[in-house]
């Protein structure tokens, strides 16, 4: 572990096994603002001038990998979070906790741990209720990609109609601004891509129950691919999406989202992803005793 400067903020740890690094901050947060082969290029977005103004201050996306509550609302979800945060280190492990936010008094963290070998990296999201009230929400991990790649959905697995396939397999969900027809949006049989446009000047967005628990982001030299538990019949945000894509010109996020509940004062709700670099989604699928590879019930061959 080293410290560097990462988006203009100069108290910046890298982790590194030597195969792949991860970047944190200890100066905003909690924020994960790198992870790329070691020598390779960051699959995470960058955007340090980006900024929203809002009636709590401004708020900034900076880029990379932060943790929310949802469901989305202004301005309680963009609490600003420009501030230091605390931070521990053990081994190839630290633990990120940012001041409690006034506005929703949710304590919120994030512990980041890279694999002894291998490109795994496994993010816990912790928000822990520090208000005297009961709070319903779900933990929302948001990671922006850069750009110059292909996010992609599993579709659930396909069955011809019959008496065994008369019920839905999955939620779809699209917010006012999604248009169906979008260039960007493409479907087949096994999966929904979401193909980024720097030229467009439109936001799309849509959500789904993805019961596989992983997507992709599909860059011409690497794949970053995030696992995340599905939950069978919990209640999830949204009208039920576990999983999210939105982009609007460059700016592209894969978002996986936890069980709506409500959680007690002092309570804490946790949820876990697990990240992987591979060399393609076609890679991915050869190696499927592999750690993070799509598995049974995942993408399928041809």
């Amino acid at each position: 572990m080293e410290k560097i400067t990462r988006l203009g903020l100069p108290n910046c740890l890298r982790l590194t096994n030597g195969e792949v690094e991860v970047v944190v901050t200890t100066d905003v947060g909690p924020r994960i603002v790198g992870y790329s082969r070691v020598g390779g290029e960051n699959v995470l977005g960058e955007f340090p001038d980006a900024a929203k103004p809002t009636s709590l201050g401004e708020w900034k996306p900076w880029g990379g990998h932060r943790l929310w509550a949802a469901p989305e609302t202004v301005p309680r979800t963009y609490s600003p979070d420009n501030d230091p945060i605390e931070f521990e280190v053990d081994g190839r492990s630290v633990r990120l906790t940012a001041p409690v936010e006034a506005a929703s008094e949710l304590e919120k963290e994030m512990i980041v741990s890279l694999a002894e070998s291998g490109s795994e990296v496994v993010v816990r999201h912790n928000i822990t209720n520090r208000g005297s009230w009961p709070i319903d929400f779900a933990p929302w991990a948001l990671t922006v990609v850069g750009a110059g790649g292909v996010a992609i959905v599993p579709q659930e697995p396909y069955a011809p109609h019959g008496d065994e396939t008369l019920l839905p397999v999955r939620t779809m969900v699209l917010w006012s601004y999604s248009d169906l027809g979008d260039p960007r949006f493409s479907f087949d049989r096994e999966y929904l891509r979401v193909t980024p446009d720097p030229e467009a000047r439109s936001a799309v967005k849509i959500g789904l129950s993805c019961a596989q628990g992983w997507t992709a982001y599909a860059k011409p030299d690497v794949l970053f691919l995030k696992r995340f538990p599905y939950e069978e019949g919990a209640i999830y945000p949204d009208r039920g999406c576990n999983l999210e894509i939105y982009t609007s010109g460059a700016y592209t996020e894969i978002e996986s989202l936890g069980p709506l509940r409500r959680v007690e004062p002092g309570a804490t709700a946790e949820h876990v992803e697990r990240w992987y670099l591979f060399d393609s989604l076609e890679h991915a699928l050869e190696r499927e005793d592999s750690p993070g590879a799509p598995r049974a019930g995942g993408p399928r061959r041809g």
